[in-house]
C-alpha cells in the first residue's frame, strides 16, 4: 500500500467507511459492504447486536472482526455521559477494542452534533485510552479543539445525517482540511457518488456513509459506485487539477506549425 489512510497506529487501503444500519437484513449488509471495499464498518452499539443480546442474530456473524475493523459508535446518545458509557460497553463486548466513533447529538430532528457535550466526551474518552474518531460540526475552531484534545480523526458533517444533500459548505471543510494534521473524514449528508468524489477532490482523507448506500434502490450496486467515486476523487486530488479560468480558454491542440501557415 503506497497511499494509505492512517488512523492512529492503523493503516487502511480503503478510504471509504461504511455504516451497518438500515439494511433489510444482515445478508444485504454483508453484500453491500463487500461491494464497497470498505475495511472499517461503523456499528451503532445501541441499535445493533454485537453480543449484548445473546439470543439474537449478531452482526459479528455476518461481518467477522477478522475481516473488518469495527468502529463502534454512539448513535442515539444526547449527552457526554451516555456516549462514554456506551463506548465503554462496546470495549467490553469487543474484547478491549479501543478505536471508536463518538457522536453526541443535539436533537432528534436534525441530528446535529451537540458540540459542548462532544468536546466533553472526547476529553474523557481520550484520557480513558480510547482512540477517538469524532463526528462534529463543520466549525474549523471546534475541529481544531478536537484535534488538540487528542482525537485520532475529525469527522465534520457535509450536511445533516440521512439528508443526502451533499456538501453544503465546501469552504468550511477546506479550512478544516488545511489546518488539521489528523485525518479529516466527511461524515453525514452524502447522497450519491458525485458527493463522495467532491469530498475527496477537496482533500478529505476519507468519506463515511450509511444511508446513501443502505437506502439506495440497489444498495449493492450503489456500494460499488461509492467505492469507485472515492478512489477517483482521491486520484484526482493527488493528480492536481488544472487551474480554473474565467475566460480566454486555451486550445487543446498546438497553434504553431499549422498546415498552410
Amino acid at each position: 500500500m503506497t497511499d494509505v489512510l492512517k488512523i492512529g497506529d492503523r493503516e487502511f487501503s480503503s478510504r471509504l467507511l461504511v455504516g451497518t444500519g438500515k439494511y433489510k437484513d444482515f445478508t444485504e449488509t454483508r453484500e453491500a459492504i463487500v461491494a464497497s471495499g470498505a475495511q472499517i464498518v461503523t456499528v451503532a452499539v445501541r441499535r445493533v447486536n454485537i453480543g449484548q443480546n445473546a439470543n439474537e442474530p449478531s452482526l459479528l456473524d455476518a461481518l467477522p472482526m477478522k475481516e473488518f475493523t469495527y468502529l463502534p459508535n454512539t448513535a442515539g446518545c444526547y449527552s457526554a455521559d451516555d456516549a462514554v458509557r456506551t463506548l465503554r460497553l462496546a470495549r467490553e463486548l469487543l474484547d478491549g477494542h479501543d478505536l471508536v466513533k463518538l457522536e453526541v447529538l443535539g436533537d432528534q430532528t436534525s441530528l446535529f452534533p451537540n458540540m459542548p457535550e462532544t468536546l466533553k466526551a472526547a476529553a474523557t474518552l481520550v484520557k480513558d485510552g480510547f482512540k477517538v474518531m469524532v463526528y462534529c460540526s463543520d466549525d474549523p475552531i471546534q475541529a481544531k479543539m478536537l484535534e488538540d484534545i487528542g482525537c485520532v480523526a475529525v469527522m465534520p458533517l457535509a450536511s445533516l445525517i440521512g439528508s443526502g444533500m451533499g456538501i453544503l459548505n465546501p469552504w468550511n471543510l477546506q479550512l478544516i482540511i488545511d489546518q488539521l494534521k489528523v485525518p479529516v473524514i466527511v461524515d453525514a449528508g452524502v447522497g450519491t457518488a458525485s458527493d463522495a468524489a467532491i469530498a475527496m477532490e477537496l482533500g478529505c482523507d476519507g468519506v463515511l456513509m450509511n444511508t446513501a448506500i443502505a437506502k439506495a434502490q440497489n444498495p449493492v450496486l450503489m456500494a460499488g459506485a461509492m467505492k469507485k467515486a472515492v478512489e477517483a476523487g482521491r486520484e484526482a486530488y493527488l493528480a492536481g487539477r488544472m487551474p480554473k479560468k474565467f475566460y480566454s480558454a486555451s486550445p487543446s491542440s498546438p497553434t504553431t506549425g499549422l498546415i498552410g501557415s
